[in-house]
Parts: C-alpha cells; sequence; structure tokens
C-alpha cells in the first residue's frame, strides 16, 4: 500500500525499479525491528554505568541512591548484548545509532528507573530468568513502546517506520514471551518474510496492480458514479484497487479475506467513513462477479 501510494499518479513502467522499492521499504521494517534490540543494549550499558556512578558515591560516602544491580544483571537484557549474530548484524547494517543519539536512551531509561515496574523489580528478592523475561515485557509494553518522544524520533529517522512500529512491536513482544536461557542466537533473527511465496506474493500484489491500474480506476469509476473519483480520498483508491487485483489475480484468496484486510487498513489508515464506503462498493462487486461467473474463487473458506 505504502509503495502504490507512491507511484500514485505516475506514468513509469519500470517494474524492476518499483520492485526494488517495495523491497527496500520492506527490509527496512527489519533495519528498525534491528535497531530496537540495539537500543535495549545500550540500555543495559547503561544500566551497569549507573551502577558504577553509584557505588563511586557509596565509596565516597555520600549515598543518593541504592545500589541494585537487577537491571545491570538482568539475564534477558545480557542475552541480547551477549547474542554475537545479533550484534554483528546491527552492526552490518549500521543501526546502532544511539551512540550518538544517546540523550534517548538517557530518557528511556531515566522513565525505567521511576517506573513502578522497576520499583517492584528492583524490591523483588527472588532471582529467575522468567523474572527477569517478564519486567523486560512490562517496561517494553508500558515505557518503551508508547513513549511519544521516541515514537517522534524514529519518524525523523525514518518515515515509514511508525507504520511499521505496530508490527515490530508485536513481534518483539511475542519473541520476548518465548525467549528461554538456552535458546539459540538466531531465536532474535527471524526472517522477514514467512517463507519465499509470501515475498513472491508481495512482489505479485504490486506489479500486477500497477500493470492494471486502468482497468480497475476504470470499473472503481463505473462503480462511484455519484462520487468524483478525483475527490476520493487517494488511500481509498488504492486499497480499492489493490482488492480488485486480489479479486481478479489471485484465484486462491477468498473474497471476505481480501475484504477484511483492506477494511482493517482503511480503519487504521484512511478517513472515519473509508471503511464503510470501500465495503459498500467492494460486496457489490463480489456480487457483481459471483452472478456473471466472472474470476471464480478456489479454495476453502470462500465468501
Amino acid at each position: 500500500m505504502q509503495s502504490l501510494y507512491a507511484f500514485m499518479g505516475t506514468e513509469s513502467d519500470d517494474l524492476v525499479k518499483d520492485e526494488k522499492f517495495l523491497l527496500h521499504s520492506l527490509d527496512g521494517m527489519y533495519d528498525l525491528y534491528l535497531s530496537i534490540f540495539a537500543l535495549l543494549g545500550e540500555l543495559h550499558k547503561k544500566g551497569k554505568s549507573y551502577n558504577e556512578k553509584v557505588q563511586k558515591k557509596l565509596l565516597n560516602n555520600s549515598p543518593e541512591d541504592k545500589l541494585n544491580t537487577k537491571f545491570a544483571d538482568n539475564q534477558v537484557l545480557s542475552l541480547i548484548i551477549g547474542n554475537s549474530k545479533l550484534q554483528e548484524l546491527i552492526t552490518k547494517r549500521k543501526l546502532n545509532f544511539w551512540d550518538l543519539d544517546f540523550e534517548y536512551v538517557d530518557i528511556i531509561f531515566k522513565e525505567i528507573k521511576n517506573s513502578g515496574i522497576y520499583k517492584d523489580y528492583a524490591n523483588d528478592e527472588v532471582f529467575s530468568f522468567e523474572k527477569d523475561k517478564q519486567f523486560i515485557i512490562n517496561i517494553y509494553t508500558e515505557v518503551i513502546a508508547p513513549n511519544e518522544k521516541l515514537y517522534d524520533y524514529f519518524e525523523d529517522k525514518q518515515l515509514t517506520w511508525v507504520d511499521d512500529l505496530p508490527i515490530v512491536n508485536t513481534t518483539i513482544l511475542k519473541l520476548l514471551r518465548k525467549l528461554k536461557l538456552t535458546s539459540p542466537e538466531t531465536f532474535l533473527l527471524p526472517e522477514l518474510y514467512k517463507d519465499h511465496d509470501d515475498k513472491i506474493f508481495a512482489k505479485d500484489l504490486l506489479n500486477k496492480t500497477r500493470l492494471n491500474d486502468s482497468s480497475f480506476l476504470n470499473e472503481i469509476s463505473s462503480k462511484t458514479k455519484n462520487w468524483d473519483t478525483e475527490r476520493l480520498a487517494y488511500i481509498d483508491m488504492v486499497l480499492l484497487k489493490m482488492a480488485l487485483c486480489e479479486f481478479q489475480k489471485f484465484p486462491s484468496i477468498p473474497h471476505k479475506v481480501t475484504i477484511n484486510e483492506y477494511l482493517e487498513i482503511a480503519k487504521e489508515y484512511s478517513t472515519p467513513k473509508s471503511s464503510i464506503f470501500i465495503n459498500g462498493i467492494l460486496d457489490r462487486i463480489v456480487k457483481e462477479y459471483q452472478l456473471e461467473g466472472l474470476y471464480p474463487k478456489s479454495g476453502r473458506g470462500l465468501f
């Protein structure tokens, strides 16, 4: 959707270039994923340096804080910082930019320190990997993920990252919940695509939507005669074209799956009434296809 939106109104027929744009955009999602793990690693380092400062103050008989090493000794953070494959990939892709933008590490660390989650964790005398893991999950959910300054930072760093952030956050939390002390290093390095077919589908959907742009536009226009198609929300037009592409060019995808997917995207990215509008148009198109026997679907769960 992002790629097609970017190409909206252009006449380029360079599909190879368009594919590269798409794949680069998708690859950027993985960069965001890695940069967040780099941030977790920097928070771990920050915890260690903080403890060193506190320890010096205690030795100088000027205690301003009670020394607590639980954050610095957290086993999940230790696994992340000690994961050679993860750290090598972060370095290779030049994604540990937190040394230069250290103020964001400071902001997040301060919020963690001031949170009730941290206080409960620090005062808990039970030491276990599961306790450490639950603490990281809690601070990620309650402190890191919703942080507005971090959100703005990612938006400035790469515009598409704010759209990718919910997916990346969900993926990170899912992996953390399943993480074990004995998990291999590759566990934190999931594949970007579910399988090879997943990547092919992304490229096919882009290319087939682009190649059939005019015919999809004409069909949409014929179904929206009471609407000025030039005044339709750009996102709505993109989503309708993508849905038509799935209807016509992907026989294994049930109509109801396509409609549900694009309604959810419309709710997230378009106007408040877009999902109702899109649902009405697509429902009408599907009924006409079925009545005329056009573009039959094959497989289970058909509309």
